[in-house]
Parts: structure tokens; sequence; C-alpha cells
């Protein structure tokens, strides 16, 4: 089942063109990275989701229910984080849950069972501290637990770990994780490591259209590999190795780097076979989400 459709999604601001036919699906239980550079529409199409843009042309559908600018009644299936989330900085994280809760309607008992139970997932259940002593780290967190707090079908988070050191990032690539359990995440990035760590599914925009989707594996799969990394024993087969084929690059430790056709490296096997040079190991260089993504937007 698909949690979110977007359908030839246009918007224009003045004459510049933001989103020029956007198409995208997000399907149920996964993890799924919204991927491009800063300024490329990550924000502006999120915003259309949450029905609080209007757009020039197409459709958005959540949860099968079409969203209609001004009209938020989709926003019930959705947790939605912001890059930069804003509290009441005189409250507790408990506080502010509970807060959040009372006004949207929440049972009582039940809130404070979840508010509890979503503090421990962020790492936040022993914290008594009011929000204004909080790092950006912390806030990010809570900013998840308050996301969560309704058990919506659908997680946005708007560049959750841009801001982040790397103790941070982790973190919350971490709880993000967890939170799979409860939800289907829907996340916008250019931090392509972070996609590659958790993501199940992704997608690349590009010039206001989507460039690439897919499974982790499958986008992977969509270029071939980057080469093979070849470690002789001693240094000087490598320097033979290196002599013999002008193509092989040096490394550290007696490691040779070659990226060309998979018939030019049979080549260079053979070479090795029929020489009798001792090799401690070969490995593929496998494609990375990063190169991929340079190679598309380029």
């Amino acid at each position: 089942m698909e949690i979110l459709a977007i359908q030839n999604l246009k918007k224009s601001f003045g004459s510049k063109k933001v989103l020029c036919g956007l198409d995208l699906s997000v399907p149920e239980h996964s993890i799924f990275g919204f991927i491009g550079r800063n300024g490329a529409g990550k924000t502006t199409a999120m915003k259309a989701i949450l029905g609080l843009l209007k757009t020039d042309g197409g459709q958005i559908y959540v949860c099968g229910e079409k969203v209609r600018f001004g009209q938020t009644r989709t926003n019930r299936h959705i947790g939605y984080l912001p890059d930069v989330p804003e509290f009441y900085s005189y409250m507790t994280a408990l506080e502010y849950l509970h807060f959040c809760g009372e006004i949207s309607g929440m049972d009582k008992a039940d809130l404070a069972v979840r508010s509890n139970e979503l503090l421990e997932l962020v790492g936040l259940g022993q914290e008594r501290h009011r929000i204004r002593g909080f790092s950006r780290g912390m806030k990010q967190r809570l900013g998840i637990a308050q996301a969560l707090l309704n058990r919506p079908k659908l997680l946005i988070c708007d560049e959750p770990t841009s801001a982040l050191d790397p103790v941070g990032r982790k973190e919350i690539l971490d709880i993000l994780l967890a939170a799979k359990e409860q939800t289907t995440i829907f996340f916008s990035t250019h931090i392509l490591s972070d996609v590659e760590r958790i993501c199940t599914e992704a997608a690349f925009l590009d010039n206001g259209r989507i460039a690439m989707q897919g499974t982790i594996a499958e986008l992977r799969g969509m270029r071939p590999s980057d080469g093979f990394i070849i470690e002789t024993e001693q240094e000087e087969d490598a320097g033979i190795l290196i002599k013999a084929f002008c193509d092989l690059k040096a490394g550290e430790q007696h490691t040779l780097a070659f990226h060309g056709s998979e018939e030019r490296f049979f080549g260079i096997m053979q070479y090795v076979a029929e020489n009798r040079i001792p090799i401690q190991r070969i490995e593929r260089i496998e494609p990375t989400l990063e190169s991929l993504f340079l190679e598309v937007t380029k």
C-alpha cells in the first residue's frame, strides 16, 4: 500500500519553477529518503503534502485521501518535524508533550502512557530540565517524540540531521530506525550517508522532478561497479602490475585501484595468473549513492 502518492505536482514562485511535474510514491512501512541539493524544492514539496502551500497543478494523496490546500483533514495521518522545531522553552519535555496531547484531544490516560513511552524512545525519559537548556540534538529528539504522539501513519522530517554533529546525527538516525516499527518515515536530506545507513527506499530530486527512485539496492544496481581493489602480498609485485597496466593506480599497503571495464579487469587477472603474482585480496568497489547522485544531477 502507498502511504504517500504525488502525481505531476507543479509549483512556481514568480518566474522560478521549483516543482516541474513531481511524481513520487512512498510505500507503507518504509524509511524513505527524499534526496536533493539545498534549494532543490524538498521543503516546498513537504509543505504541499501538509496542505500548507497552494500548488499550480497535480495531486497528492495521503493514505488514499486527496490533500487539499487549506483543508488539513489528511494531516490526522501525519506527524511532522520541521528543520528547526520551536518549543515553549519554559516547559519540560514531559509538560510539552502533555500540552500537545491535550490540545489535540488525546485521552489523558493514553497521553500519560504515550508521553513516557516516546520520551524513553528518544532518550529523554530521565530529562527534567526546561527546554530552554536543551541542545540542538535534544530539541530534534523532542520534536520526533511530539511528531509521533498521535501515532501517525506517516512521519515527515525535513532535514532532521543537517545541523547536528556526528554524535547527534547518529542519535537521530537510531531513533528513526526504532520509530520504523510504529510508522512510515519520509525524510528529506542532502546527506547521502544518512540515507545509505537507514533508508529502505529513496528518490533523487533534480530540476523539480524525480530523476530516480527505488530501493537502495535497486538504485545501486542502476550503476555499474566503480571498479576493483587489488592487494598484493609484496610491494614489488604491485610495482610489476603498475608497469604492465598503466590504468592501475597505487594505493596504501600494496593496494591497487582499477576503474574500467570488467573485460579489461579479466585481462589483468589473466596476467596475474600467468606470472604467478601472489594476490592477498580482490574486492569489488560498490557504487555509492553519492556517486550515483552526482552522476544523475551533474
